[in-house]
């Protein structure tokens, strides 16, 4: 459950400059639709004096607070000649808190004030110093950190969930005897890509106790998204289908395996997760 699947994007992309933008950029032009990864088209090797950044297309989502967790899709490319270094999109979107200790100042200065939703473009020159020492262009994809769908009425019986400011669940314990059997309940409809099985995974989520509505883990407390294949939690399987924006309720047996989730006070208990499916993806293959 706890398996992160998390590039390292911050540490590549310190290797790049950190000056601030006083002449024209260089020419390089971004395709590609969103949610795909982007296409660059530049002369090499490019000429990259300073560190620039671009907006490619703005977003119209929430903006980016400073503090509080960023996640985005990205693209490296050394510019010297055009060669792809790292990118998330094969794999799954990197989260980070915006602050210039976790970013680095070009990447804080890319980021910051800006909405999700929007593509952005970085260039950077090389650094002078180090095993990365090319210029580097980079695009950023800004993702959701919370769902946004469509309201779903839940049935009856089951808990009840409020959010708070910052999209993180509490419930509200019901009533009634737990289910004996797995219950997935949509609570915000998306209208993103639909999780297929073995994909892997962004998501934020809390889990919670059925009798007492007490929460036990939480990714909401760790102030960021977390990334896992979900053949690792039987449980989860039930995401199938869900598009992403969702958030979902699993109100989970306690016949079914948790993964590393399950532990000694838990045992026994209904478990009520309440999950913000944040993007997805087919899981890497290794070798």
């Amino acid at each position: 459950m706890r398996r992160l699947v998390v590039a390292c994007l911050a540490a590549v992309l310190l290797a790049a400059g950190c000056t601030a933008v006083t002449t024209p950029a260089p020419d390089v032009l971004v395709t590609g639709d969103p949610g795909a990864p982007p296409t660059l088209t530049y002369v090499t090797p490019l000429a990259v004096s300073e560190t620039v950044h671009q907006v490619v297309w703005q977003g119209a989502g929430d903006e980016l607070v400073d503090g509080e967790p960023v996640l985005v899709d990205f693209w490296l490319e050394d510019a010297s000649d055009a060669t792809v270094v790292k990118e998330s999109y094969s794999s799954s979107p990197t989260p980070r808190p915006l602050t210039v200790e976790d970013l680095g100042q070009d990447l804080y200065d890319t980021l910051h004030g800006q909405r999700v939703g929007a593509r952005l473009l970085q260039i950077s020159p090389a650094p002078g110093s180090g095993a990365a020492n090319y210029p580097t262009v980079t695009v950023l994809d800004v993702l959701p950190t919370r769902a946004s769908g469509e309201s779903v009425a839940p049935r009856e019986g089951l808990p009840v969930v409020t959010l708070g400011g910052d999209g993180s669940p509490s419930i509200t314990p019901s009533a009634a005897e737990p289910p004996t059997e797995l219950v997935t309940q949509p609570l915000l409809r998306g209208t993103g890509a639909q999780v297929a099985d073995g994909d892997t995974v962004t998501v934020q989520y809390t889990g919670f106790a059925w009798t007492t509505g007490e929460p036990f883990e939480s990714t909401w407390t760790n102030r960021s998204p977390v990334s896992f294949d979900l053949a690792m939690v039987p449980a989860w399987a039930n995401l199938v289908e869900q598009p992403v924006g969702s958030q979902v309720m699993l109100v989970v047996p306690p016949t079914y395996p948790l993964g590393a989730t399950q532990s000694e006070e838990l045992t026994g208990q209904t478990i009520v997760f309440v999950i913000d499916i944040l993007a997805t993806g087919p899981a890497p293959v290794n070798g």
